[in-house]
Order: C-alpha cells, then sequence, then structure tokens
C-alpha cells in the first residue's frame, strides 16, 4: 500500500510499445496514491513531457526511437533533475548490461519486462514488481526530507546507560582482535550503486572473502560481478558451486540461486543451491547468514545495507548470538531504509555509518582494529 500521509505520487510512462504502456498503465491507474500524468513513446518526447508534467517518476523503456532510455538519464543526470526513473529490463545479457548502466546513471530500480501469454498475467506481474518500488521511492523521498546524513559511524543499540555502552565497546573489541575470517553482506534496491561505491574503496589486500547477497534476477548479477571487477583492486566473481573461498576475493551470488559455504576436508568452498526462496528472494541474504554463523561462528563480520524489505535481520540475529559484530549502513545514505531498519531498531547493529565510511569500517574490523565510534 501506498503511504497515505503524503501527496499522491506522479508517475509519466515512457516505452515505445503501445501495448507495453497501455499494461503499465492499467497497472498504475488502478494503484491508491498514484497518479499518471502522461505517456511518451519516445524519450525525446519523454523530456519535453518531464518538463511540462514535472512527473515525481518514470518507467522507463530502454531500448526507443529517436532517444533510447540511457540518453534520457544522461540528460536528467546533467540538468539536476530530481525526477526518479524505475527501468523496464528484459531478461537477456544486453538487457543486464544496460540496466546496470543505467543504474550507474541514477535510474532507482528496474523490473523485468513482463513476458506472460495475456494481458491478465502481465499486468499482475507488474502489479508485483513495480508498485513495492514505487511505494520504495515515495517512502524514500519522504524519509530523505526528514533526514540529515550523520558526520560518522556511531554505536548504537537499546543501551543507554554509559556502563551498558562500555559492554557494547568491550564486546565489538572482543570480535574485532579475533578478526573475522569472512565478511557477509546483504543489500537489494540500491545495491548496484551503494556497491560501486564502496568495493572499489577497499584495499586489494584485503585479507578476508567478501560474501554478498544482491536481491536480482539471473544474468544480472553476472553483469554486477563484471562490472565491480573492472573497477575493484579486489578479484569480484558471481560465485559458482565447489569456488574456494580465498582472502582478497568477492563472490556475488548468483541470481535465482541460493549461496552458502561449506567446510570439506579443511577447505572452505562456495555451495550453491537450488534451495527455496527466503523471504520471497532467491538468493537470500539470511540464508547466506545462516549459513555463515555456521560454519564460521562468530568470525564472522555482516553488513546490511540498503533495500526493501527485512531480508537479513534473521540472519544478523543468527551472528550476534555467535558474538559477531554486524554493521549497518545509515538511513540517509540509503536508498531505501528497509533492510538496515530492523536490525538497527533491534539493537544489533554495533556500528551504523554512512556508505562513504562502509568499505573503512569493514577494513578496521577485518584486520587494523575497532572502528572509530562517536
Amino acid at each position: 500500500m501506498m503511504m497515505t500521509d503524503i501527496p499522491p505520487i506522479r508517475v509519466l510512462v515512457v516505452d515505445d510499445t503501445v501495448t507495453y504502456r497501455k499494461i503499465i498503465a492499467e497497472v498504475l491507474t488502478g494503484a491508491p496514491g498514484i497518479e499518471v500524468v502522461g505517456t511518451a513513446p519516445n524519450g525525446h518526447i519523454a523530456l519535453q513531457k518531464i518538463e511540462q508534467f514535472h512527473p515525481d517518476v518514470i518507467t522507463l523503456d530502454l531500448e526507443m526511437p529517436v532517444m533510447d532510455g540511457l540518453e534520457v538519464l544522461r540528460r536528467l543526470k546533467r540538468s539536476g533533475s530530481s525526477v526518479g526513473a524505475i527501468m523496464l529490463s528484459a531478461l537477456t545479457k544486453e538487457g543486464a548490461e544496460s540496466t546496470m548502466t543505467a543504474l550507474g546513471l541514477g535510474a532507482f530500480d528496474f523490473v523485468l519486462k513482463p513476458t506472460g501469454v495475456s494481458m491478465e498475467q502481465n499486468v499482475a506481474q507488474l502489479r508485483r514488481e513495480l508498485l513495492p518500488k514505487i511505494d520504495a521511492f515515495t517512502r524514500t523521498r519522504h524519509i530523505r526530507k526528514i533526514l540529515r546524513a550523520p558526520r560518522g559511524p556511531v554505536v548504537v543499540g537499546p543501551a543507554t546507560k554509559d556502563a551498558d555502552v562500555v559492554q557494547r565497546m568491550r564486546r565489538i573489541a572482543r570480535a574485532a582482535a579475533g578478526r573475522p575470517e569472512v565478511v557477509v553482506l546483504g543489500i537489494s534496491t540500491g545495491g548496484p550503486q551503494a556497491l560501486t561505491t564502496m568495493i572499489p574503496q577497499l584495499p586489494g589486500d584485503l585479507p578476508v572473502p567478501l560474501l554478498i547477497v544482491q536481491h536480482m534476477p539471473p544474468i544480472f548479477t553476472k553483469s554486477l560481478a563484471d562490472d565491480l571487477n573492472r573497477r575493484s583492486a579486489l578479484t569480484v566473481c558471481e560465485a559458482a558451486d565447489g569456488q574456494p573461498i580465498l582472502p582478497g576475493w568477492v563472490y556475488v551470488a548468483p541470481g535465482g540461486k541460493q549461496m552458502k559455504v561449506r567446510r570439506e576436508e579443511g577447505h572452505t568452498l562456495i555451495h550453491i543451491a537450488d534451495d527455496p526462496p527466503e523471504n520471497s528472494c532467491k538468493p537470500s541474504v539470511d540464508y547466506l547468514f545462516r549459513g555463515a554463523s555456521q560454519v564460521y561462528g562468530g568470525r564472522v563480520l555482516g553488513v546490511i545495507m540498503t533495500g526493501m524489505g527485512n531480508d537479513g535481520t534473521l540472519g544478523c540475529r543468527l551472528l550476534k548470538r555467535q558474538g559477531a559484530p554486524i554493521l549497518a549502513q545509515d538511513a540517509a545514505s540509503c536508498v531505501v531504509y528497509g533492510m538496515p531498519r530492523e536490525p538497527i531498531e533491534q539493537g544489533l547493529a554495533d556500528v551504523v555509518a554512512p556508505l562513504g565510511q562502509i568499505a573503512a569500517e569493514i577494513t578496521r574490523l577485518a584486520g587494523k582494529g575497532v572502528p572509530t565510534c562517536r
């Protein structure tokens, strides 16, 4: 459901195909809190209508005549426009690569183009996938109006007495002194942009491996891993079953599969499984965190970053029971303050930091002592 305490969100539908324009408009018109202000068959007309109608969000096709979706994003970025863009992407290698580019240009998120055999199926698919993303954009816009980013990482938790704070700091120090053997990271909406910022900031000699669950469909996770690998001093790959887990490597869980770790004859390996979704997610953060806690115990650093929903909260709780530290991204720097919210509010997060300091906190906890807390 859309938030009821803020004005309706104004949406412009941009697609060169009449059928898709009709499907998207039908989905949006029937949703509370959304006003469809118009449609456009190409990017050139879209820019004119953005100037005319001032929408909050555009649903944007990638491949269009006259002007494609990527060029629209480039021009919006140059003009400093605040309009949000949700891409409609094809489940292909080319579609995944173009979507990664679109997210890098500032697109809020993406949904897959429906491929059902009937109009009813396509409308139902888009309703399930598109409406929550528009809702998330609306909530994010509202939160950003009332939040200001903190200056640095902070210690958080339910405790308020000085003795309780000291106790928490001692627990963080013990965890850091033991040095994690692995970092596990969960992320969703806003993840590609956040990872593109954070991963290149990690040193090439990071003494631990990093395992990432990014909520994305198949093919897209491979494009994401390849893009991060080009930008990073670390080796970044889409994880494969049976792959050894090595320091200085970053493993991205493949879309549509579950990823965990296992030990065999003294070696720690990636295990890719076709197990059911958890929290409607496949890959799932909870699934990865649970497996890490079983293999590594408390010698894990859990990181939870921007994203919709609460995938990762149960996993953070399991890691905390083992004595592992948890690092969470702060509300102000999240594209969607969903996944980090519950771990922070439940006192599971030991350190909360803005996006620009996440890499530094991982580096400190992974091998250079306790993070600087304010």
